[in-house]
């Protein structure tokens, strides 16, 4: 099994801050794991949405991008 990510691990891997992590967490671009009242990311959760956002069809990359 992959270790989870962080918020803060999570938005440096997407070189982003972490507001924008939770902003894509909330508007469900961005899978997350919630164990107890941790929000964690799996590793190939991140990877499928840069894949996504490099697709072009993700509207979130304007919101990445943005930030």
């Amino acid at each position: 099994m992959e270790t989870l990510l962080t918020v803060d691990e999570t938005a440096k891997t997407l070189c982003v801050s972490p507001r924008t992590v939770w902003t894509l967490t909330q508007e469900r671009a961005l899978a997350c794991v919630r164990i107890g009242r941790r929000v964690l990311y799996a590793p190939d959760d991140v990877r499928a949405f840069v894949d996504r956002c490099r697709e072009g069809g993700d509207k979130q990359l304007e919101l990445v991008e943005a930030n």
